[in-house]
């Protein structure tokens, strides 16, 4: 008999959960007595009669329908269970965690900048986290015409609010246009808080809003490369001139026309110029030796170093000879 009573018995549950679903409905089915509520871990559930919440239950179980959930309905307290009738309402079942999403620019912002007249193209790259905060906003905007909501949905509404967003913080924390990385931390807050206000609309909330990077077009992430390779940073001229150098010295730089004369010329200019220090350089050092050559007193010759006209032991003409001839005495 308890089985006759009980066969038209319900299990309300989330039975079609996903990792990456905000909420799903149980509804056009009718809930008859003896009926169960099963709440997972991460959910809550929302019992909602006419577009009016009736009940919100978050704890985690198994719960009877007729004796542990209808008394603590807000209008439905009273209702009896007949033998063929039953009680029809929508129950929402809502995932309570936080979602971290990845995020990417699908196209290069244009951010204005005095050094390029059509704006610096960037990407730029990372993650925000969100949850659900509000089920009556939640309801009023999204679940009154929505049987479920993926994570997907909402990155598809975010993102097409980040260019926009992007350029503006940028523009504002974004000091130095080359290093945008050192301001990450200030734009990021600015577009957290932009977001979660349009969010709040939807009974949602931005927890947490990152940038992991901002990426330049390849050319310029090049030259920011060259240019602090070379300690010249922010100095145009001498990038030009480094650059004009590399293109000569790799053989990029060929062929007529004024880029290669004007090129020509310079390499021409620089490699006289080196010529005529280097002349310089040798001129001076030979002159410094000259003057010391001049300054230094010649040696004077050893005293007695002169040769005798005669040998002084015997009187003989030497004739300048080195030795006497006649006794043979050493002459100096």
């Amino acid at each position: 008999m308890a089985f006759f009573r009980n066969q038209f018995a319900t299990v309300v549950e989330w039975e079609e959960f996903r990792d990456d679903m905000i909420f799903w409905k149980w509804s056009n089915r009718e809930i008859k007595k003896g009926s169960k509520l099963i709440i997972r871990p991460g959910q809550d559930a929302i019992f909602v009669n006419n577009g009016k919440i009736e009940g919100i239950f978050e704890d985690e179980g198994e719960y009877s329908i007729d004796s542990q959930i209808i008394p603590f309905l807000s209008t439905l307290k009273g209702f009896k269970f007949g033998f063929n009738s039953g009680m029809r309402v929508e129950v929402l079942f809502v995932n309570t965690k936080e979602f971290t999403v990845k995020w990417g620019t699908q196209n290069p912002i244009l951010i204005p900048t005095p050094q390029l007249p059509g704006g610096m193209p960037i990407r730029a790259n990372g993650t925000f986290i969100f949850k659900v905060n509000d089920y009556v906003t939640l309801i009023d905007k999204i679940a009154g015409v929505k049987d479920s909501y993926l994570v997907e949905d909402v990155k598809i509404r975010i993102t097409s609010a980040l260019d926009q967003l992007l350029m503006k913080w940028i523009s504002r924390e974004g000091k130095d246009m080359f290093n945008l990385q050192a301001n990450a931390f200030e734009i990021a807050q600015g577009i957290r808080e932009d977001l979660d206000m349009q969010m709040y609309d939807m009974g949602m909330t931005i927890t947490g809003f990152q940038v992991m990077s901002f990426n330049y077009p390849q050319e310029i992430q090049d030259m920011i490369t060259r240019t602090a390779s070379h300690e010249m940073i922010g100095n145009l001229q001498k990038y030009q001139q480094v650059r004009m150098t590399d293109g000569i010295a790799s053989g990029n730089v060929k062929g007529g026309g004024s880029a290669a004369d004007m090129a020509g010329m310079m390499m021409g200019m620089n490699v006289a110029n080196e010529m005529m220090k280097t002349m310089n350089q040798n001129q001076d050092q030979k002159s410094a030796a000259d003057t010391k050559s001049a300054s230094t007193p010649p040696s004077e010759a050893p005293e007695g170093g002169k040769k005798p006209n005669f040998c002084p032991n015997c009187g003989e003409k030497t004739n300048g000879a080195n030795f006497c001839s006649n006794c043979g005495q050493k002459l100096n």
